[in-house]
């Protein structure tokens, strides 16, 4: 008798344990726990100890400094594992943003249910990581900024309000072809000589404004001569300046010449009320150099340079018009 029981204790044991009664585990992992801006994506996997006869969905909640459908989209808010199978994923894709930002969490909780047990931990932080870079650190992304290794502010693009200035001049043309700067085919030395100037501030109105040198007045600007924000401004000594001179607004000077003299001389530049506006001393640049000094870098450059001795020029002896490398302004 007394075998007889514990006989019958066995098999209710046994039956009382049956695998149908046991919830199945779900372990949650992450495929990265950072994610980049730039088209990042982490893949979130759910995989059970075994495999079972229903579907089982696993509930996410999403919070976090990042911002679900601004900073990330989520492919589902549930990971569905379907009958049969042992896995199931949702994938979180990074949203680009031209914006400067700190790292952002997105944390994802899982909730459990009466359908599966949790064998992970039932929260999952990600670092969404900014690709947006700011090399000058003015706040404004390298993406938008014009200017982005020299601290500026965001109405000029990233670049700083530097006012009206010199960025170029050519006060002794070479000899020969080498020397026709304004493109009329021909070299004539006062006719291809040139100052480059560019507009770093708001859109100017020079109309009136006049130029000369230490003996007389070489050139008045005429009516119309609205230089805008970031604009460029070419003066040639005369001639049929030919070609589009990086989209510049080209002029040649009205009295005939700058006629600077390679001994050295004064530029100014005043406006209608006869208040200097602007000046150059050729002075320091009077070495007979066959070619055109040069801001170095390009506008942000503290004093003028022989063109063609600058790496960035390739060699080139001038470029109206143009940055050092040739391209636009």
């Amino acid at each position: 008798m007394k075998n007889i029981i514990i006989l019958m204790f066995l098999f209710l044991a046994v039956q009382s344990c049956d695998t149908e009664d046991v919830l199945p585990g779900v372990n949650v992992e992450l495929e990265s726990e950072t994610i980049s801006e730039d088209n990042g994506l982490v893949v979130v996997t759910a995989t059970l100890n075994g495999s079972v006869s229903s579907d089982i969905s696993i509930p996410m909640q999403f919070s976090g400094s990042a911002v679900i459908n601004s900073d990330y989209s989520v492919s589902s808010n549930n990971i569905s594992i379907i009958s049969g199978s042992r896995t199931g994923s949702v994938t979180i894709s990074a949203i680009q943003d031209s914006e400067i930002e700190s790292p952002e969490e997105i944390i994802i909780d899982l909730i459990a249910n009466s359908n599966y047990l949790l064998s992970s931990n039932s929260q999952l932080v990600i670092n969404l990581l900014d690709d947006d870079t700011d090399t000058d650190g003015d706040g404004i992304p390298d993406s938008d900024d014009n200017c982005p290794l020299v601290i500026g502010v965001a109405e000029n693009n990233g670049c700083p309000w530097l006012g009206f200035i010199i960025n170029e001049v050519l006060y002794d043309p070479p000899s020969g072809d080498a020397g026709d700067a304004n493109g009329d085919g021909t070299r004539e030395a006062n006719e291809d000589e040139f100052i480059e100037f560019y507009n770093s501030g708001l859109e100017i109105d020079l109309s009136g404004y006049t130029i000369s040198d230490a003996s007389q007045l070489r050139h008045t600007f005429p009516s119309g001569s609205i230089i805008p924000s970031n604009g460029v401004l070419i003066l040639f000594g005369g001639g049929s300046p030919t070609g589009n001179f990086g989209n510049s607004v080209v002029q040649t000077a009205s009295e005939g010449s700058i006629n600077m003299s390679n001994a050295g001389d004064l530029i100014t530049m005043n406006d209608p009320q006869g208040n200097v506006f602007l000046t150059i001393d050729i002075e320091p640049l009077s070495n007979d150099p066959n070619e055109s000094y040069t801001l170095n870098p390009d506008i942000f450059g503290t004093v003028l340079e022989q063109h063609s001795t600058i790496e960035a020029s390739s060699g080139s002896l001038y470029s109206p018009g143009y940055k050092l490398d040739g391209t636009d302004f």
